[in-house]
């Protein structure tokens, strides 16, 4: 069992031109890319990913593509999320039979449950498979909020072992370390470096899709070589792209950004629309500082 932390990438789903199917050598070529880049580890299926605007068939691919590209070489965490826990145990047996290395549960996303409801659900999920579970706690989506005692609590289930913890309360990684110990390992969401300084062993990254080599140097910066200062560094290199992105542009920029560096990983599906018009010189404008019109990008293989 593979031991995860470093910086993760949460990667986006790219579609054929018409939307109408998962586009294949793209994903197959953005495993690559990430890979031979130096990221830590890779998560599809999750917000970034359009989880939820994709069909169950769809779903399945997308796990078995990532898990196949990458095969072994960095370690593949595939988002099981839905608001059925029967539907997050099925989907997170089928990672688990594919071969990914662990499984990222957020929440039920629509109905308000209490605190022993969301521990019955974990639990029941976990039982079900031998597979790593990653709690997602992300309040400001889902409304529910794993606090940290609950979190103590649900780190006594054997394979619970991670947490992405997105509310922006950095305060929330030192009490859950104190609370847990080694039993989890907490990955931050948004609040990559300020998370680090305070014992995070991770970071969930968006802006990592485009910036796959910063944001993993600044994980090692940051926690294996505790130089806090060239972390910054490399964080104040990131932080124009996260600030772009962080006003719910999430999923369109950065098929936007793709599509700029020339890859075209298609639009975001409905209710979602491409990125606004009035943005995109924005971007591009951050694109342009950071070098990335410039950036040089591997080959896509077209898929066999």
């Amino acid at each position: 069992m593979k031991n995860l932390r470093g910086t993760y990438t949460v990667i986006i789903t790219p579609f054929t031109e018409d939307g109408t199917m998962v586009n294949e050598s793209m994903l197959r070529w953005l495993v690559d890319f990430q890979i031979s880049e130096g990221i830590h580890g890779i998560i599809a299926l999750a917000s970034n990913g359009e989880f939820l605007s994709l069909s169950d068939e769809e779903r399945h691919e997308v796990a078995r593509i990532v898990v196949d590209q990458a095969a072994g070489r960095v370690p593949v965490v595939i988002g099981t999320a839905a608001e059925s826990t029967t539907d997050v145990i099925r989907y997170t047996k089928d990672a688990e039979r594919l071969g990914a290395d662990a499984a990222m549960v957020l929440t039920p996303y629509y109905c308000w449950i209490d605190e022993q409801e969301i521990y019955t659900h974990y639990r029941l999920i976990a039982e079900s498979v031998s597979l790593p579970i990653m709690l997602y706690n992300h309040p400001a989506s889902t409304v529910l909020d794993i606090k940290p005692p609950l979190v103590a609590r649900l780190a006594e289930i054997d394979n619970i072992s991670y947490i992405k913890e997105s509310t922006t309360d950095t305060r929330r990684v030192y009490q859950i370390n104190d609370l847990c110990g080694d039993k989890i390992t907490v990955f931050a969401g948004y609040l990559g470096y300020e998370s680090f300084l305070v014992g995070a062993e991770g970071w969930v990254s968006v802006c990592a899709n485009i910036l796959p080599a910063k944001s993993a140097q600044m994980f090692e910066l940051a926690v294996d070589q505790n130089d806090k200062d060239a972390a910054w560094d490399v964080f104040k290199e990131l932080v124009p792209i996260i600030d772009f992105l962080g006003d719910h542009l999430y999923v369109h920029g950065m098929k936007a950004a793709f599509k700029m560096m020339g890859r075209d990983m298609g639009n975001p599906r409905p209710p979602r629309l491409p990125l606004p018009k009035s943005k995109e010189s924005e971007l591009r404008v951050v694109l342009e500082q950071a070098g990335l019109l410039d950036f040089e990008l591997p080959s896509v293989k077209t898929a066999a």
